[in-house]
């Protein structure tokens, strides 16, 4: 075959195979064209379908008009949240901010910190929002990762830092919110600001992901170690009670250049908190026609008394749990009474007092219809405190302390105003007059009448509070008062504290303690412990010392004939009992000793040490007798000669 031939052949071939592709491609375009248009079809068809069915009334209305929009956000949240319309702004604002910025893949997309009051509807606001931005397809879903950073107080706790760090920072969800920060180790602070700031935070250690946990393999080599963790774009959301001046103090002026919003809840107006407490009773009188078949009605009386529930320290909360409370009466009501459906009831206000009519009946005071709590605590609290020796001026000042409290709650009960009754105390005294005690039964007791939530006695000295070297003392004391909230913290010996103004360790410690008072003054009861003289010249330590401890209890010595009492009690109490003829002695020679030394003799622990001594030499004796009681402690077992 010529060479033309043989090109000729090959260009041909080429031509037909250029010709086939084109058809082929032609024929694919078609039917891409023919596809889009079905689908199309299809989707025009899918619409009128829905719009038809949401005019019926068939299904709720979607959110075709708002998809991927910002537009009306902050109005959304307004319905839910009332009175706050320049934060819900603000927020929405924040949470827009990252869709202008120029931000590295990564990194975080904003860092917010949400200040205002307890109870001011922060947290519910960022869940309500989250909500709404999946809702309108800006955010993946609306799932939030939150840290109580109140759990990291000290170093102790490193390694729960970073696994819960990590395991927030990997949770579903684009935002990371961050609550107490003011009670976290500062060097946990450090990290998150680095982590914020630089969008990773290298780890010293090594570590491994186990089932999404981050585990310390220690020294081991390991394939696919966490080095590293990153931001992974998430909102950074910091609460707080306070403004960006506290917030420097913590965290350092170079973390407050990278919060890029602040958005501050704001007091509520009267007419505001009147719309929240007729918000409450709207509910309150569906879920009654619902669950109770009653029809319930509210007068103004009733709803101004709910409002005035409202206070800085709770916040709506107390509205809310009011109405809660209200709820439950009326439920009593009807399981008790079973009343026929629909029906009426009036709730009303008197005189301070809040009053259910059912019916024709008359009026029922709400905390007679409220069912009684469980007393078992109280009264085991007041015989352990009527059960000790002496010390009545003592118990007479724990009683009226329960009675004060007793008193405020029932005056907020009934709408009247209640007074913050202070209950942080310093007991002064010698050793082994009981001061210990009295501080168990006294958390106990105020457990049991509901002032405290745990009533836990957690007992500590100098030594577990002042550090060893500088910046241990204060995550060191503030580990101790996590550990005490909800019950009592009892510092014995306080006055060692302070071991004068070139102290600074002590003094680091008293000042802590002194914030975490005032940080936690709704959880916890400080009770400081020493000699009468020495406490004296510890409220000087700090100015704040003297005003938040106004309760100074004097712990007298005991005598010899309490004395006496305590001993026989102490011997019942190993299974034995002493002969009438040890009274006479035995108390003289306990009221020398406490005549001689009463701060040396120990009181309680000279009685104890009397009896194990006795104890001692009875044992000795029965070698010698072996017929002799073994129960009865004879006046020669005392060797009083």
């Amino acid at each position: 075959m010529a060479k033309n031939d043989w090109d000729s052949l090959i260009n041909g071939a080429l031509d037909r195979h250029r010709q086939e592709e084109q058809a082929a491609a032609q024929a694919l375009d078609g039917m891409q064209t023919q596809l889009e248009a079905l689908l199309k079809k299809q989707g025009e068809q899918l619409e009128s379908m829905t719009r038809e069915l949401e005019r019926d009334g068939l299904v709720p209305p979607s959110n075709r008009q708002t998809r991927g929009s910002w537009k009306g956000l902050d109005q959304a949240l307004n319905q839910e949240l009332l009175g706050q319309e320049a934060f819900t702004k603000a927020l929405v604002l924040a949470f827009r901010r990252p869709t202008v910025m120029n931000l590295e893949p990564g990194r975080c997309k904003n860092i917010l910190l949400i200040s205002g009051a307890p109870g001011s509807g922060r947290h519910t606001a960022l869940k309500l929002l989250a909500k709404l931005l999946e809702e309108r397809h800006l955010l993946k879903n609306r799932n939030i990762a939150s840290l109580d950073l109140s759990l990291y107080p000290g170093p102790a706790q490193e390694k729960a830092f970073l696994q819960d760090l990590f395991s927030a920072l990997n949770a579903p969800g684009e935002i990371l919110a961050f609550d107490n920060y003011q009670a976290c180790a500062p060097g946990y602070l450090q990290m998150i600001a680095d982590l914020a700031q630089d969008g990773s935070l290298p780890l010293a250690g090594r570590y491994l992901e186990q089932n999404g946990i981050l585990v310390d393999v220690g020294t081991a080599l390991a394939p696919g170690a966490v080095s590293t963790l990153t931001a992974r774009g998430k909102y950074f959301v910091f609460f707080t009670g306070s403004g960006l001046e506290k917030m420097a103090e913590k965290m350092g002026a170079a973390f407050i250049d990278l919060v890029g919003d602040v958005c501050s809840t704001q007091d509520f107006a009267p007419q505001v908190l009147g719309a929240i407490a007729g918000r409450q009773f709207n509910q309150l009188a569906q879920l009654s026609r619902e669950k109770l078949s009653f029809e319930l009605s509210v007068t103004a009386g009733a709803r101004d008394w709910l409002a005035g529930q409202y206070n800085p320290a709770d916040g709506v909360q107390a509205i809310v749990d009011w109405a809660g409370k209200i709820y439950k009466a009326l439920a009593q009501y009807k399981l008790e009474q079973d009343p026929g459906p629909r029906l009426p009831v009036v709730l009303d206000c008197q005189e301070g007092q809040l009053l259910l009519s059912f019916g024709e009946d008359f009026p029922i005071g709400l905390a007679a219809l409220l069912p009684a709590g469980y007393t078992g605590e109280r009264a085991a609290a007041q015989a352990a405190l009527d059960a000790i020796i002496g010390l009545e001026p003592v118990k007479e000042y724990v009683r009226s302390l329960a009675d004060n409290v007793q008193a405020q709650q029932r005056r907020k009960a009934a709408g009247l105003p209640a007074a913050p009754v202070t209950m942080h105390t310093i007991f002064a005294g010698n050793p082994g007059t009981g001061k210990t005690t009295i501080a168990r039964i006294m958390g106990k007791y105020l457990k049991a009448i509901g002032a405290l939530r745990g009533g836990q006695l957690i007992e500590v000295s100098r030594a577990d509070l002042v550090g060893r070297y500088v910046g241990h003392t204060a995550p060191l004391t503030n580990q101790v008062i996590q550990s005490a909230l909800g019950g009592v913290l009892f510092i014995d010996e306080a006055y060692s504290l302070y071991r004068g103004s070139d102290d600074s360790f002590g003094l680091e410690a008293i000042d802590t303690l002194v914030k975490g008072m005032e940080d936690h003054r709704d959880d916890l009861v400080v009770i400081l412990a020493g000699y009468s003289r020495e406490m004296e010249t510890f409220l000087t330590a700090n100015s704040g010392l003297a005003s938040r401890f106004p309760n100074q209890i004097e712990f007298p010595d005991y005598t010899g004939p309490q004395l006496m009492e305590i001993m026989k009690s102490q011997a019942k109490a190993k299974g034995y009992s002493l002969d009438p003829g040890c009274d006479a002695p035995v108390t003289a020679a306990l009221t020398r000793h406490q005549a001689e030394d009463p701060s040396g003799a120990g009181n309680g622990r000279l009685a104890r040490n009397m009896l194990e001594a006795a104890i001692l030499n009875q044992a000795g004796r029965l070698a010698a007798d072996p017929g002799a009681s073994l129960e009865l402690i004879l006046p020669q077992d005392f060797n009083l000669d």
